[in-house]
């Protein structure tokens, strides 16, 4: 059993970060960087050729630096790959564009049932399958041309082995390929004649290959490439890996994805951007999310450094409030973000923000029944008080965070370690102390209603149209 440290490609959709980790668990390398996404004609695609070169030197580096023997992946999720041969057969598309509108009127009657896939109805292309039917619409011969679809990770465990291989956590994202309670591809699969396009599965965490690495002085290295994974389902696995049971995780990121085991998937409400996700052991789990991350920096028009208390109780005590939507999809879809009440810039705007991110986890909990333990993961505990907003605003749950902010990166390497039968990983998260902040649940209250009013508003134009 290798000692050797592992390398995790952690590639997110904003930013691409590569962690190196101990055999005792231990963070001794990093690097990071931005994916490059450009126009290819009439579309936005990634750049993967540069990708895939920041990666093979990082690669390089560290594996001559720190003797790495293992490399694994862990991807945001929507985005899929088309590959013939040893090529790409179609740029990767970025999941935030639309198809034209007459494209998507004629492919979303195509989607599977809610009660099927537990994929809600998203926009752009967060249902990935709706981006392949568009490929489909644009050029249909395109996927006949393929040997493999290809989730994201996989994508990335093929370009490094030359092993085309599925895994159910990616394919079990809202893609609407996958129906969970069948532990099978959904009938949009078979429909479209795409089951023959899918390969053989491999549990995430896998060794699939081996990866050569051409080493400055000359020497080349082979590393075994392990089968990537999905990356907040990664985190998922990392806390249940620490012994963590009944709880809920709030993985944060661009993204802000609610995990809870406790729900059962019949309370689950498609319109409020609600679904089921699926472990690396093909377990479905009630999901709710909203893209938090994003939503923070727009709101927050970009501020990068922790709120302090002092700017929060200020904006609370001013009524300044921020309504959504930031960003598409989530449990408030339709309505176009904005602020309310007097007009707050810099650390105050920041400190709104923060509040409206901790309101929308805290509406998203109620949405999707959590009554347990809460772990909170990811970026946006960097904002400071985030945590403890959340612990002051559910007072009937204990809420912790971790010191480790990259739990899906850390699940990551826990699936390489567990296949080699051990975990080094240690339980470090600490309980979030209530924040103490004067006029907060009225805040939160006055909030709701606002939200209240939108929600029933959103019902009436519908009725009025229906009528």
């Amino acid at each position: 059993m290798s000692q050797n440290p592992v390398a995790v490609f952690d590639l997110g959709k904003t930013n691409s970060k590569l962690f190196v980790i101990s055999a005792d668990g231990q963070v001794i390398d990093e690097a990071r960087t931005r994916p490059v996404w450009r126009i290819e004609a009439d579309l936005r695609v990634l750049d993967e050729a540069a990708l895939f070169d920041w990666m093979t030197g990082e690669l390089a580096r560290v594996v001559a630096a720190h003797g790495v023997d293992r490399i694994m992946f862990s991807g945001h999720g929507c985005t899929f790959a088309l590959t013939s041969g040893d090529r790409l057969l179609h740029a990767i598309l970025d999941y935030e564009q639309e198809p034209p509108a007459d494209i998507a009127a004629g492919i979303d009657t195509m989607a599977p049932d809610f009660g099927e896939t537990f994929s809600p109805p998203l926009p752009l292309g967060f249902n990935y399958g709706r981006h392949l039917l568009w490929l489909e619409a644009r050029d249909p011969a395109l996927i006949g041309k393929a040997d493999a679809i290809l989730s994201y990770p996989q994508f990335w465990s093929w370009k490094f082995s030359g092993r085309a291989v599925c895994e159910v956590s990616y394919l079990g994202c809202h893609s609407n390929l996958w129906a969970p309670l069948k532990d099978d591809f959904s009938s949009l699969v078979d429909r479209m004649g795409w089951r023959r396009k899918m390969p053989d599965f491999a549990r995430a965490g896998s060794a699939i290959g081996t990866h050569a690495v051409r080493l400055d002085d000359g020497r080349t290295v082979d590393v075994a490439v392990h089968n990537g994974v999905h990356d907040s389902n990664a985190a998922l696995y990392f806390y249940r890996s620490l012994e963590f049971s009944d709880f809920t995780l709030v993985s944060t990121g661009t993204w802000v994805i609610i995990f809870n085991p406790a729900s059962p998937l019949e309370t689950l409400d498609a319109a409020r951007d609600m679904l089921a996700n699926v472990t690396v052991d093909h377990q479905p789990v009630a999901t709710i999310r909203f893209m938090g991350g994003r939503e923070y920096d727009v709101a927050s028009g970009g501020w990068a450094k922790p709120v302090s208390a002092q700017a929060v109780a200020s904006v609370i005590a001013q009524r300044a409030y921020a309504l959504p939507s930031f960003a598409p999809g989530g449990p408030m879809p339709g309505h176009e973000g904005r602020f309310i009440g007097p007009h707050v810039d810099g650390e105050e705007r920041a400190a709104v923000a923060m509040l409206y991110v901790a309101l929308m986890t805290d509406l998203s909990l109620d949405l999707i029944g959590s009554k347990n333990t809460i772990v909170i993961d990811g970026g946006l505990v960097k904002t400071g008080l985030y945590a403890s907003v959340l612990a002051a605003l559910r007072p009937g749950q204990a809420v912790h965070t971790s010191a480790n902010p990259e739990g899906s990166a850390f699940g990551a390497a826990a699936l390489v370690f567990d296949a080699a039968g051990r975990n080094p990983f240690v339980n470090d998260c600490a309980a979030a102390n209530p924040a103490t902040i004067a006029g907060l649940e009225n805040y939160r209250r006055e909030w709701r209603r606002h939200v209240d009013a939108m929600t029933a508003g959103q019902r009436y134009g519908a009725k009025e149209k229906r009528a």
